[in-house]
């Protein structure tokens, strides 16, 4: 039996989760999760069965008492009584409830805080090829950077490699930042498997983990 611990890229599995299976209420979306973990566990490895040993979730608190400009409305918003901050905050709360989950919080910098346009349609204004009349709200998205995210998943699979704690880590996530701490992890003996939830991982990351697995149906090219 493989004791494995599950790694959540939390900012990076809410966007590729709305994107696959749209949005939900804060509790189905925690409850989604949990499934999803759940369905990782139940596959085996030559016959060997996989014991969960904890769901280490990363992501960063939402911002509270700050204040941004929205060029599509034409006001400030305020992120206290937005709806997105209200449904992390749910979000959150229904993960800490779940059984053997451990919420890892970074923290979002508000420097360089603010709406940006998609570039595509910035190009696309740009060449003439739409007005300023055609832009929508969906067309904007709030911008802003994690810190201490990377840095306390890094040191997580640091320390469950050198204690010995697990014999295989899952790591759900979309980039390639993991790196370092997965070549140290698998110096280790660990074997680390990496689901990018159907996104295309570049060639030469291959590599650096023992294989991919993603538990989704369909084409994921929609995303």
């Amino acid at each position: 039996m493989a004791k494995t611990a599950v790694l959540v890229d939390g900012g990076f599995y809410r966007k590729r989760a709305q994107c696959l299976w749209g949005a939900k209420s804060p509790k189905k979306r925690a409850q989604e999760l949990n499934d999803y973990v759940f369905m990782h566990l139940a596959k085996r490895d030559g016959g060997q069965e996989r014991f969960l040993y904890r769901v280490f979730y990363y992501d960063c608190p939402p911002l509270k008492d700050k204040q941004v400009y929205h060029p599509f409305h034409g006001k400030t918003i305020a992120f206290g009584s937005d709806e997105t901050y209200r449904w992390a905050t749910e979000f959150f709360d229904q993960l800490k409830r779940m059984r053997k989950f451990a919420l890892r919080f970074g923290k979002l910098s508000d420097y360089d805080l603010g709406y940006r346009l998609n570039p595509k349609k910035v190009n696309a204004l740009m060449r003439g090829e739409i007005g300023v009349e055609q832009i929508v709200e969906s067309d904007f998205a709030l911008s802003m950077k994690q810190k201490g995210v990377d840095m306390r998943l890094g040191l997580d699979i640091s320390s469950l490699a050198y204690e010995g704690t697990v014999d295989q880590i899952i790591l759900i996530a979309g980039d390639s930042d993991f790196v370092p701490a997965a070549k140290m992890a698998r110096r280790k003996g660990i074997d680390f498997i990496l689901d990018p939830m159907g996104n295309h991982v570049p060639d030469d990351l291959l590599e650096h983990i023992d294989g991919m697995e993603s538990m989704i149906d369909g084409d994921p090219a929609v995303c």
